[in-house]
């Protein structure tokens, strides 16, 4: 936090070169998406901001969560103004509607 001093001397330790390494890591290995497999069960996640539902469907594999699919949607002007439940009620209804065609005759 000594760097937000004015005129703080920067000095770039052994500690902050492991902490960009592992930070590096983390960014550069995002989650792969992956092909169809009927043979796992989806798994559904989905959530609400102040403008924005999203929603991912994927599979767990080796237990880490591979994403097959994004999907996202801008609100209208009316839904911006909804409580937080509902805009999260929303989010599920988008979800389901979007993935319906993976979710029928599936496991989930």
């Amino acid at each position: 936090m000594k760097l937000l001093e004015k005129d703080a001397p920067f000095h770039f330790s052994a500690e902050c070169t492991t902490t960009f390494m592992t930070l590096k890591e983390k960014l550069t290995h995002a989650p792969i998406m992956v092909t169809l497999d009927l043979t796992l069960p989806f798994e559904l996640m989905c959530d609400a901001s102040d403008f924005v539902v999203g929603a991912v469907l994927g599979k767990r594999r080796d237990q880490h969560f591979r994403p097959i699919y994004y999907a996202s949607k801008n609100l209208n002007d009316v839904q911006e103004n909804y409580t937080t439940t509902e805009k999260k009620l929303l989010a599920v209804v988008f979800t389901f509607d979007k993935f319906l065609p993976y979710l029928v005759m599936s496991r989930v």
